[in-house]
């Protein structure tokens, strides 16, 4: 299960310096972005994006071969789980 509570705070707090205080609050939605911060505010907002976890459905056997191939050439075999934790979605069934 995603945690959309977590990329949510983190969001906010990167929106939350451009609330406007004068006529309203972030919960509505007031924002003033100076013109020239707008593309740093992007690549952030880009970078918070890529750290969730994306709901790609079912894995192809050629990405699991793929990352257990990379993976094998980890030193221990707690690198090889972090691996794939980090390439897929497993769930305890």
């Amino acid at each position: 299960m995603i945690d959309d509570s977590a990329a949510t705070e983190r969001l906010l707090a990167l929106l939350q310096p451009y609330a406007s205080n004068w006529s309203g609050t972030l919960g509505r939605g007031d924002l003033v972005i100076p013109q020239r911060e707008v593309p740093d505010l992007i690549r952030r907002i880009i970078d918070v994006a890529r750290g969730m976890p994306q709901n790609r459905g079912e894995a192809s056997a050629l990405e699991i071969f793929q990352t257990v191939s990379d993976s094998q050439r980890l030193p221990s075999m707690q690198d090889q789980v972090a691996r794939l934790q980090k390439s897929f979605l497993i769930l305890k069934r």
